[in-house]
């Protein structure tokens, strides 16, 4: 048998073989012959069992151990092994020299420079592990966010490979991943952030150790757009046996639009399981980092970030809407300062501009405002919802520039689509802001005001459950004021009627014109309860009327061929009505009657016909004398006694109206 100090004098001579062949320059192949008899004397040990593979990973070198096949992964063992066999080698005072180091105060002379030097005198001098070192420099940075101008250049100077510090920094995350009873803290967030705005680090690199994975959100995502798309739908054959006795066209247009329902079930409000918000919140990661990148002003990052994810799924929570909204608020302070202050007595309290050389740039005219704020204002989107006072500063910039402006027409147009209008539809009973909307849109002419209108009411919903669940709410309120209109209730119920159109207009007046076009003695109590409707609501009553009439493909005769359709005489008496009584621009039904008329359509007639009649007091008789016809020829008298068989009307007041709508 050998002797037991047989396998330590082997790896002797290697060990000399080995310094010998790794120092000298151009002996490659000497080099070559020595990691082949080492592997080959491995074969063999491994074999006679007398010299194990530790003794092995223990006497040799790092790169050797590499070169012959013992390791696999060399950087495993060069940046985490630790390279000492007593860890109590390391002693404590170097540890709490380094903290008292980095938690100084930091003044003049204290520079990362400076700190550099002490680290590495304290490492060589109390034998520290460096990668322990870079971890407390990192916990020094959290618990000091506010000296990243210290502590970016040092950790730029102590680690200058990004995916050590990603490593190290992804431990951290994991470790919260872990433990369910704490969450991440903000700080680690903070600092996270601080590193890619100075790009310390890549995102990339950092956003593959960050929880949940993507694929789990894009299910979240996909399941709760399912659930909202269902919320409160009615069943078809409820439907269908609730309107079996109606008219024929009617039952098939409200089945086909699908929102009347006599389900039991409907009528009881739908209890839903409140889940815990901030707990979701807590447990995401990603938003967590998304949300520091924003507070220090990164928008480059959390841009980023954000189309990783299912569009407005990031800025949906409200945390990190919150704040892109504060970062808004610096940006575009210096354009709302300039130009949409009340008064010079008012001047508010100011905004201070985002920290950092790196943060966004501060719009100081309205094309650095396109540039700049536009671009965020989008990403946003509904989220708005969250800063009425935000939404508010928006409303008053786009009224500043005049529509001919060319440099934001089209880019007022774009927020109005994707940021003001669905965000007001969370808004409820704000008729400032609807007002506010207003004051910009009545700028443009009523072509554009049409197209934004139907896209708020038939696309705008289907891209975000929770507008689909806040449609699904307003429907149920709609369908019980409807139930109780009436003569007697005008007031209340026209109150609470307009409240509801202050949000989502669009959709409320759908369901209400189903209603009226199925019973027509609904028409005078809805009029007349639709008083307290803010000039927005007004205006998209109007274009729901005109889309109502446009996109109706039932048949405008009744069965006998001879005789107008009842919902069709209903609709013209409606539009009489509300036309006559309130202020409505008529621009669009009109252009809608010449469009039809053009196409050889000329039953659309009877709903001019209405207008004419009921607001200017001019009534169409079909059989007239020539008498008659002269008699009209002259004033309110001869045209009373002669011109008219039917009750003479005042039409003074009307007739102002008419004028004024049409000029």
């Amino acid at each position: 048998s050998l002797h037991n100090d047989m396998p330590s004098i082997i790896l002797d001579v290697i060990s000399v073989i080995d310094a010998e062949t790794s120092c000298s320059e151009g002996n490659s192949e000497e080099r070559t012959r020595f990691c082949f008899i080492v592997k080959e004397t491995e074969k063999v040990v491994i074999v006679e069992k007398f010299l194990s593979d530790k003794l092995l990973k223990e006497r040799l070198e790092i790169d050797t151990l590499q070169d012959v096949g013992t390791l696999k992964n060399k950087n495993f063992y060069t940046n985490y092994k630790q390279r000492k066999f007593n860890l109590f080698r390391e002693e404590s005072e170097g540890y709490a020299k380094l903290i008292a180091e980095l938690n100084q105060e930091i003044s003049g002379n204290v520079t990362a420079k400076n700190i550099l030097e002490i680290i590495k005198s304290l490492i060589g001098c109390f034998n520290l592990d460096p990668n322990r070192v870079l971890d407390v420099i990192l916990e020094s940075f959290e618990c000091r966010p506010d000296q990243h101008q210290f502590f970016i250049p040092l950790l730029r100077s102590y680690m200058s490979d990004p995916k050590i510090l990603c490593e190290v920094l992804g431990f951290k995350y994991c470790f919260y991943q872990t433990n369910t009873e704490e969450v991440t803290p903000k700080s680690l967030y903070l600092v996270t952030a601080l590193m890619l705005q100075h790009s310390i680090i890549a995102l990339d690199d950092i956003y593959c150790w960050l929880t949940p994975d993507d694929k789990v959100i894009h299910k979240e995502f996909e399941k709760e757009m399912k659930e909202a798309k269902e919320y409160l739908t009615p069943d078809d054959k409820v439907i269908h046996k609730e309107f079996e006795k109606e008219m024929k066209e009617a039952k098939e247009y409200v089945r086909k639009l699908n929102i009347i329902s006599t389900n039991p079930k409907d009528k009881d409000d739908v209890i839903e399981e409140k889940e815990n918000v901030k707990e979701k919140y807590g447990l995401n990661q990603k938003f967590g980092l998304c949300e520091a990148l924003l507070k220090v002003g990164d928008w480059t990052h959390a841009e980023q970030l954000t189309k990783k994810l299912p569009d407005h799924c990031m800025l949906e929570q409200h945390p990190v809407a919150w704040a892109l909204c504060q970062l808004l608020h610096a940006v575009i302070e210096p354009v709302y300062r300039k130009h949409c202050l009340l008064a010079p007595q008012l001047l508010g309290d100011p905004v201070p501009p985002p920290g950092g050389s790196l943060a966004p740039k501060c719009a100081n005219t309205f094309q650095e405002l396109k540039e700049h704020a536009i671009p965020m204002m989008v990403a946003l989107g509904t989220s708005m919802h969250y800063d009425p006072v935000l939404m508010y500063k928006n409303c008053s910039e786009s009224q500043t520039p005049t529509p001919t402006d060319n440099n934001l027409y089209y880019e007022i147009i774009t927020v109005m689509d994707d940021v003001i209008l669905p965000s007001l539809s969370f808004m409820e009973s704000n008729c400032c802001i609807a007002e506010q909307v207003w004051n910009i849109l009545q700028l443009y002419p009523y072509n554009h005001r049409y197209c934004l209108y139907s896209r708020w009411k038939n696309d705008t919903y289907q891209n975000n459950a929770k507008l689909l669940r806040k449609r699904g709410d307003a429907l149920k309120k709609m369908k019980s004021l409807m139930k109780r209109v009436s003569k007697e209730n005008i007031k209340p119920v026209g109150r609470s009627i307009g409240k509801l159109t202050h949000a989502s207009p669009g959709f409320l007046f759908d369901y209400m014109l189903i209603q009226i076009q199925m019973y027509d003695n609904l028409i005078n109590p809805v009029v007349d309860s639709l008083k307290y409707l803010t000039s927005l609501s007004y205006d998209v009553l109007g274009y729901c009327l005109v889309e109502s009439l446009a996109s109706a493909d039932r048949d405008r005769f009744k069965h006998d061929g001879t005789s107008i359709s009842l919902w069709l005489q209903s609709l013209a008496s409606f539009c009489g009505a509300i036309f006559k009584k309130y202020n409505i621009e008529l621009t669009g039904l009109l252009q809608y009657v010449a469009n039809q008329l053009k196409a050889q359509k000329s039953l659309d007639l009877l709903i001019l016909k209405e207008i004419v009649q009921k607001m200017a007091g001019i009534e169409a008789a079909e059989e007239m004398t020539s008498e008659q016809l002269e008699a009209m020829a002259g004033g309110d008298l001869l045209k009373g006694e002669a011109g008219y068989f039917s009750q003479v009307r005042n039409t003074k007041k009307a007739s102002t109206a008419t004028e004024r709508n049409l000029v």
